[in-house]
């Protein structure tokens, strides 16, 4: 991991996108910095599309999607998308201003899924000790969450313990931040950001994505290091750089909403000379 000012200004230039996780990169102990939120403000103002992809649950997600100067926030690692549609903003918009909750999965897939899921998740409190749902749980349509940091604090054996019965149970399974998320279905972040920028833009993201940016944390946010050239880690991603076989190109001096501030900077730098 370089540091961001070694991120050159030529490549920072032609930028049309920023996409970045949300826990423990836009907040800070639980909440968005006001340095992160005018980040969000003036690269918006700034005419680029600002995307946050998380493994929050849609219902966690709704007031932040219609709060936030954003285009959309993509939840529940890729599977669904809280757009508000505000008027001229994207080809979903319309003039009322609503919110549109879209999903990568047809109404039966989700149906019969959770219902695989709330089993799944029933074997891991009872074989786990001490494991517990995650509180914005009640939110969640497409996944389960496991606490290990947020709330309540597990072991890394008994994280891997959780990791291992998801995956017998034939699920996807990443850990973030704060959370241990598992889904049934092909959706990750990669797939929902390019999923996002079809349905919002019409556009194809590998055609056009060394002009898009990737901002994360954690170890869940590899296959977007690993995908977008522009890859950035806000700085307490050190604490987990030794679990990642796939780092970011440049990580910040701040950690948090900090560090995202400092990425949001290093974009609208006025080019010199």
């Amino acid at each position: 991991m370089k540091p961001l000012a070694d991120w050159p200004a030529a490549a920072r230039r032609n930028l049309v996108g920023v996409f970045t996780d949300i826990d423990d990169t836009l907040t800070t102990d639980g909440a968005i910095t006001p340095d992160a939120l005018q980040a969000l403000a003036d690269l918006k103002a700034a005419g680029l599309h600002v995307i946050p992809i998380t493994g929050r649950p849609v219902g966690w997600s709704e007031p932040f999607a219609q709060a936030w100067p954003v285009d959309a926030i993509v939840a529940e690692n890729g599977s669904a998308a809280i757009i508000l549609r505000k008027k001229g903003l994207n080809p979903l918009s319309n003039n009322d201003n609503s919110l549109l909750k879209i999903y990568q999965q047809d109404a039966l897939t989700r149906a019969t899924n959770f219902a695989r899921m709330q089993q799944v998740a029933q074997r891991v409190l009872r074989d786990v000790p001490g494991a517990t749902l995650a509180r914005d749980s009640a939110g969640r349509e497409t996944d389960i969450a496991i606490d290990h940091s947020e709330f309540t604090h597990l072991p890394p054996e008994q994280i891997a313990q959780v990791v291992a019965i998801m995956q017998r149970e034939g699920m996807n399974v990443t850990v973030s931040s704060i959370h241990i998320n598992g889904w049934f279905g092909a959706h990750d972040k990669l797939a929902g950001a390019r999923w996002i920028v079809r349905e919002l833009f019409r556009r194809e993201l590998d055609a056009e994505i060394e002009r898009w940016v990737y901002v994360g944390d954690s170890t869940n946010d590899q296959i977007m290091f690993e995908r977008f050239p522009h890859s950035v880690g806000v700085a307490n991603i050190r604490r987990f750089e030794a679990e990642l076989v796939h780092a970011p190109r440049y990580i910040t001096q701040g950690e948090r909403g900090a560090g995202f501030a400092e990425v949001a900077g290093a974009i609208l730098e006025p080019p010199r000379g």
